[in-house]
């Protein structure tokens, strides 16, 4: 089973990079973007079966590990 995680800054805080790529595109003529925020995106391999199983592993995974809970947020995507 293939799980997909998405990760992005939590509401309000700061977002450096999505700042930087922002004035980066009204350098480049694109104007018309008035905010960005950056974020990742994990793809993980899994053995498990389970959909559940599975959730709650790859959960268990962004919490210890994958994403900093303090600032960011998660989706989990099984596929």
């Amino acid at each position: 089973m293939k799980a997909r995680v998405h990760i992005m800054l939590k509401t309000g805080v700061l977002d450096p990079q999505g700042e930087a790529v922002r004035h980066a595109l009204g350098s480049l003529g694109f104007g018309g973007v008035e905010g960005v925020r950056q974020g990742k995106v994990i793809e993980l391999d899994l053995t498990e079966t389970d959909p559940k199983k599975a959730e709650a592993e790859v959960t268990a995974m962004c919490d210890a590990l994958l994403a900093n809970t303090v600032i960011e947020r998660y989706e989990v995507e099984l596929l």
